[in-house]
C-alpha cells in the first residue's frame, strides 16, 4: 500500500528500511523519501516503523517500541 503519495513509497519500502536498521522516523524519511515534500504521510511512516520494531522483537539493531515513540515524537 502507497503510504507517501509524494515519492510513492510504500509500507513495505518504509518496513525494509526499518529492518535494514533506521529506527528514527527522520532515518526512515532520509532512506526512503517519505515524508519529506508535504508531511501529511509522517504519522502512517512512524506507524509502521514502530509495527515492525514490534514485530521483530528485541534485537540488538532495532529499539524498543518506548525508544522509537520517544525518537519519532
Amino acid at each position: 500500500m502507497i503510504v507517501c503519495n509524494c515519492a510513492v513509497v510504500g509500507d513495505k519500502q518504509i518496513a525494509d528500511a526499518a529492518a535494514a536498521g533506521a529506527t528514527t522516523l527522520s532515518q526512515v524519511c532520509a532512506s526512503t523519501g517519505a515524508g519529506r515534500d508535504c508531511g501529511a504521510c509522517v504519522f502512517s511512516v512512524r506507524r509502521i516503523l514502530c509495527d515492525t520494531v514490534e514485530a521483530e522483537g528485541p534485537q540488538d539493531s532495532f529499539p524498543t517500541v518506548a525508544e522509537v515513540e520517544r525518537a519519532a515524537s
